[in-house]
Parts: C-alpha cells; structure tokens; sequence
C-alpha cells in the first residue's frame, strides 16, 4: 500500500465537518454525486451490460470502413472523374495486372494467347468494365522496356466497399502463376485494399504493445494494481463504445479506417488521463480522512470539474474537422469525439461508482513494494516540482526567450514542406500492391509523368476539338495531347469526350500543379472539367484552404471562452492558445525533416515521397492542440484552486506544478507510449501520425507545462488573474473552477498550509 503521512489536523477538521453521523456524507454531498454513487453495483451492471452490447454493436466495423477519403466531392476534378468512370471507364483503370513472361517476352505466342485469355476471363466477371491490354493495343507504355512484363487495366464498377468486395471475390484467381506467365495485382483499387488489410493486423498489433506497457507504467505511477487497473477498464469502455458509433455511422456515411486507429489511442490515452487525475484527487482526498463517499463527492467537484472542461476543448479542438468536405479528416472528428465524450462519461460515471464501492481498498497490492527498498518520502515528487517551478521562475525570462526559440527552431524544416496525395508508397517496400505500382515507375516508359484528363461535353464538332487541343499543346508545360475520344461510333467526337494531356516534372509536382490552372485557363468553347492527381491535390489544398480559417476560428475562440469560464482571467485563455501552439512546432519540423525529407527511413521503415499528404497537417493539428489544452486545463485549473484558496500566485504556480507536474508528465508518458504503438504501423501515414502525436504530447508536458507555463506566469504575475468588471461579473455568474464548493472551510485566499505536497499519495 502506498505510504502517505497522517492527514494534518486541518485536514481531519474537514473531514469531520463534511459528515454526519457515522460517516455518512453531509452536506457536500451534491445532487450528481449522489445520483452517481446512490446504486454504484446497479451503476457497473448496466455499464457491463452495454459494453457488451457495444461490442456486437461495433463487430466488423472495419470491413464497413474506406482507405480514401483525401478528395473533396464537390470539387471540379471528383465531377470529372466520375464523369470519366460512367462514359469513358477505360479511360479511368483502377486495377493493373502485371503480366510477367520472364525471359520468353511478352510478344512470345503462348504469352500472348494466355494474355488473351485472362483478358477474356476479367472481363466477363461481374463489377468489372473497360478491360484493356498491351496484346489488344500494342501502347508502348503498357509494355516493360525489356519486354518482359506487359499490362492488363480494367475499372472495378462501384464504391470503396463495393470494389473491395469485387476485389477480394475475383484476386485469388487471377493472382499467381498462369501457364507460361505470373500475374501481379496493382492500381489504386488494389493499393486501398492492402492499405486497410495492413491497418487492421497493425491495429491489433499495437494494441498488443500498447495494453500491457501502459498497465506496467500505470503500476510505476499508482504503485497499487487495484487503482492501475481503473484508467484501463475506462479506455477499453471508450473505445468499444466508440467502434459502435462508427458501426453505425457507415450506414449513412463513409468513414476512413485510419479512424480507428484514433479511436484506440485517445480512448487509452484520454480516458487514462481522467482516470489518472481522478483517482489521484480521490485517493488525496481519502488521505485528508474523508469517508469515502464525501471524497469521491469532492473529487467530482474538483478533478471531476476539470476533466469535464478538459473533455470539451478536446472534443471542440478535434470537432472542427468538421469543416473540410473530405471524409477522410471529418471521419477523425466523428471518432475522435466520441471517443473523448465516452472516456469522460465513463471516467464521471462509472469510475466514482467504482472508487465508491473500493473505497480505501483502491490503495491495495503495491506491486513497487516487491523491488522499492527503504521508505520513500511522500511528498518527495511534489517537493522536487515545486523546487524546479522556483528555478524557472527565479531566471523567468531566460528560461520564457531559451525554450521559445528552441521550439521555434525545431519548426524550422516545416517552412519547406511540399503537399502531395496518398499513393502506394504508403505501404511498405514488400507490399504486392507497392511491388507492381515500384516495377511499373521503374520500367515502364514515361514514368509518374504529370498527367491530366479533360472530361469535355456538350455539342461540338470535330474542328472544334481539333482547335482545342491546339492551343492545349501549345501551353508552355505540356508534352503531348492524345485524343480526343469521343462517344460517337468509333470513338468519334459525340455528346462526350476526353483528352490526356501529359507535363512535364512529376505526377504531383509543382510544374504539374502549375499545369492544372494553365489547362482550366484554356478556353474551350464547351463547357470542360479537369482530373488527374495534380488536379485532385489542387482542389483538396484550396478546399482546405477555404476552411482552414473557420476551423482555426472555432478552435481558438472556443477554447478562449472554456479557459475564461475555467479561470475568470483574460490572460490566460490568450496564454494558453499562444502556448499550446507553440507546443506543436517540433512536431511539425520533425514530420519534414522526417517523413518528407526522408530522414531516418531507413531506421523507421517508410519510403519517403518527398512530401506530405495534404490532410495530415490539419489532423495532426487538431489531435495535438486538443490533447496539449487536456494538460493545460489540468495544470491551470490546479494553480486557480491554490490562487484562490491563498492569494498568493507565485505559490499557486508551484504548489500547481507540485500537484499535478508528476502526474501530467505521467498521463504523457503514457500516452506517447501507446502512440509510439501506434506509429509501429507499416502505413506511412499511421506511422507519422503516432509519433508525431507522441512527440508533441511530450514537448507540451515536459517543456510546455514544466518550462514555459510556470515562467510566462512569473512575467505577467498579478496581472494573470485580471480581467475587466463585466467579464469578471460574467464569470462570477457562469464560470467555474475546479476549487467549486469542495472545500467545507470556505472560499477565499487563506494562508497557504505549511507543505503544499503534504496530501499527495505515493506515486501521484
């Protein structure tokens, strides 16, 4: 069991105050408490009951889940595209079969006429249209440039879930040796697949890691197995609770599988957080001698108060994914706020149950005790905090302009960071998938060559398209232009057609990206769109672009009012977005230094492409500054109960730090742990995403909140906590803080108890 000392005198008082007779709660016990703690057994039944029916609920929610998701649907390029797949499908191929003839050569007899007949057999299988081949053609870029390999492209019919589903019925026969050739499955319908197969054996691998090293650390942080083993019962609750609602939202919606791979970090990583500073406040309050009722009614009043606010900016921060058109980033706000409401309903509702029902038993099987030797002083953790906090803010202003420039530097490499599109090179070097997409870049002619398709309708003639396609081959950064094909007999012009315009530099390149708004510029005289994937990043960045500035808004002005309710202060919701932000340099200077530049790739186990998706900024963003403004609530809420309980705010800032510093880098350390899981994936993507998280969580608890915070406040002192006579009068009628009515002694500054830490259990 965790040494504690004897609750001072004071603290006895308090407890004897909040109980009547025989311990039982009095008046502190407010009306949540007692509608949470009144059937605690009843409360654990029905939470059982549910999880259990989450659990069929949200079984096979990853079949029902897509791996796009980066277009935006009303873009002019989607339009061309679907456009292109309903008249021209051929001209849109989404599956390649990479015909390998080894050394006889693709132009051999018995080659061709087993070509031939897998040509024949794709395209009388249902789902599948616009079946072309080297052998029907002879296209130079549809054969190897040593002759052995050739390929056949068809168009998979359908949605993401529907062409998985041809994908997988039709795959195992044609993949694998034919007669005289072997076959290879490629294109874009094939790398989606293997990217969501890939994710969810790495899913449940990194739940394997993550599960048993987040127990061990949750032992090193409670000591006691009883109160370790809370925090994880409530994350695995947030996360089946979550794959339900995703469950059911891929009946009206698509939602990316790469949400679930935030489903299961923020469920562990939040749902520890709020356990961790509940059961820390409850077993604090226990040590003050209250019953164990009254300490779970102060705790709800306090911590509990907290974790509520800190679910809502977190839940706000990762809502304004919202406002971006491409499912991929509002599938993370669909999962990442429910997952954040469902730990915070479980940490308020069924965890004060719980601790009701353990009481001081919540204490038991030390397992530190089996290697700790000697006695360890309790309020040895608190005491080394609440020194470093003096430190800083004795040379405040060294430690507030050293740490800024050192964030500020580590963000440097993000000033060069190039935006691309999702591509097999997500995938590891063996994936099938990437194999056949690398051979095709490597020994076919042309290469990634930037190409465009222009979808052209309405009423013209052949000389209008013959004109057309003049003043295309005249741009400055075309190659050539092939076509038009059109709809009328024998590819004639018709009601439709379509021209391939081939630039110059790489398929997503600058040069391309420049070519799309010269090509778009190009008057026509009927009526043209434009897709390609220079085409699609162009409409995804300006859609991002056109949203950007309502979700930052939403994002900061949201938070700006929770810490203002939270505080009563004006400066301190300014410093707590200013900080949080900061937090974020590094790991946006290491996602391109890292994943762009490719530095480490060997080490890591990617392909670097030389730029990152488009989206991944705006998510990571979102997850990072909601998960930074959970440690900043915890800290700032813990100095605004010792402010308002002295007075004295240098005091408050380390008796602040000496309260929850240990216990913040503790929940990070925790949380990096199973992002770090997470970022074992085989999917670049993932990859940068878990250990970006992981690293920002890190700076934001370690440098942030220890070095940055406790010196900004010593530079603003007094003034911190002012604000204005009408936000204060605003306050006063709807703020809260986490101090509320817990205490039966009072409100208002007192003098300050002779040790801050003097509460503080072992290991919190």
């Amino acid at each position: 069991m965790s040494e504690v000392k004897k609750p001072s005198g004071r603290g006895q008082r308090a407890g004897a105050a909040g109980a009547g007779a025989h311990g039982a709660p009095g008046p502190e016990l407010g009306g949540w408490t007692r509608f949470v703690t009144a059937r605690p057994r009843l409360s654990l039944l029905v939470a059982l009951v549910l999880t259990a029916l989450a659990v069929l609920a949200g079984s096979g929610v990853a079949d029902r889940m897509g791996s796009g998701g980066w277009q935006d649907p009303d873009a002019r390029s989607t339009y061309a595209t679907e456009a292109l797949e309903r008249e021209f499908p051929a001209s849109q191929p989404n599956l390649l079969l990479l015909v390998d003839a080894g050394e006889a050569g693709v132009d051999d007899p018995a080659v061709a006429a087993e070509a031939d007949r897998l040509t024949a057999r794709l395209a009388a299988e249902r789902g599948i249209a616009g079946v072309g081949s080297y052998w029907q053609s002879r296209r130079p870029a549809l054969r190897s440039e040593d002759g052995h390999q050739a390929l056949i492209a068809a168009r998979v019919e359908g949605d993401e879930k529907t062409t998985a589903e041809v994908l997988d019925r039709i795959a195992p026969e044609l993949r694998g040796a034919h007669g005289p050739v072997r076959v290879s499955l490629g294109g874009p319908v094939a790398v989606q697949r293997e990217i969501t197969s890939t994710i969810q054996e790495d899913l449940l691998r990194a739940e394997l890691i993550a599960l048993p090293l987040t127990l061990i650390l949750l032992v090193l942080v409670f000591g006691s197995a009883v109160a370790a083993v809370l925090p994880l019962g409530i994350g695995i609750v947030a996360i089946l609770g979550t794959n339900a609602v995703l469950r059911g939202l891929t009946e009206i919606t698509d939602v990316s599988v790469f949400a679930q791979n935030l489903t299961t970090a923020l469920g562990l990583g939040l749902a520890i957080d709020y356990a961790l500073f509940i059961v820390r406040r409850f077993r604090e309050e226990l040590a003050a001698g209250r019953e164990p009722k009254e300490a779970v009614g102060v705790t709800l009043r306090t911590a509990g108060r907290t974790v509520l606010f800190s679910a809502l900016t977190v839940a706000v921060s990762l809502s304004a994914m919202m406002f971006f058109p491409m499912y991929f980033l509002r599938s993370f706000a669909y999962a990442g706020v429910a997952v954040v409401l469902l730990a915070a309903a479980a940490a308020l509702i069924l965890l004060p149950a719980a601790l009701v029902l353990l009481g001081e038993r919540v204490n038991s099987l030390d397992l530190r005790a089996l290697w700790r030797r000697g006695r360890r002083t309790p309020d040895a953790e608190g005491r080394g905090w609440a020194r470093g906090a003096a430190l800083v803010m004795r040379r405040a202003p060294v430690f507030a302009v050293v740490t800024t420039a050192g964030l500020l530097l580590l963000g440097l490499p993000f000033l060069g960071v190039k935006f691309g599109t999702v591509d097999d090179r997500q995938l590891p070097a063996t994936a099938a998938s990437h194999l056949v997409q690398q051979k095709i870049r490597d020994d076919f002619p042309g290469g990634p060559a930037a190409q465009l398709v222009v979808f052209a309708e309405g009423p013209a003639d052949a000389a209008a398209y013959d004109a057309y396609r003049s003043r295309l081959s005249a741009l400055p950064g075309v190659v050539r232009v092939d076509g038009p094909v059109g709809s009328g007999p024998g590819g004639s012009p018709g009601q439709y057609a379509y021209f391939s315009v081939v630039g110059k530099g790489e398929a997503v390149g600058q040069e391309a990206q420049d070519l799309v708004g010269e090509v778009r510029a190009v008057d026509a005289g009927f009526k043209t769109s434009v897709t390609g994937q220079a085409a699609v990043l162009v409409d995804a960045q300006e859609a991002i672009g056109e949203q950007l500035p309502w979700a930052l808004a939403l994002v900061v002005l949201a938070t700006l009012l929770l810490v203002f309710l939270l505080t009563g202060s004006l400066l301190i919701p300014l410093q707590a977005v200013l900080l949080n932000a900061l937090s974020l340099t590094a790991m946006f200077g290491a996602v391109v230094w890292v994943f762009q530049d490719g530095n480490l790739s060997g080490l890591l186990s990617f392909t670097s492409t030389g730029d990152i998706e488009t989206t991944l900024p705006v998510l990571m963003f979102s997850i990072a500054f909601g998960l930074s403004m959970d440690y900043g609530v915890f800290l700032i809420s813990r100095i605004k109960e010792e402010y308002d309980r002295t007075g004295d705010h240098e005091g408050a800032v380390r008796t602040g730090l000496a309260r929850t510093g240990g216990l913040i880098t503790a929940a990070a350390v925790i949380l990096a742990v199973v992002m770090v899981a997470i970022g074992t994936s085989r999917v670049t993507n993932t990859k940068m995403l878990g250990l970006g998280i992981a690293l920002a969580v890190l700076m934001d608890a370690m440098v942030v909140r220890s070095l940055l915070v406790p010196a900004v406040m010593k530079l603003t002192g007094r003034a911190t906590w002012w604000a204005p006579g009408p936000l204060r009068r605003l306050h006063d009628r709807f703020g809260l803080s986490e101090g509320g009515d817990a205490s039966a002694e009072g409100k208002g500054p007192r003098e300050p108890e002779a040790e801050p830490t003097d509460r503080v259990p072992v290991g919190t």
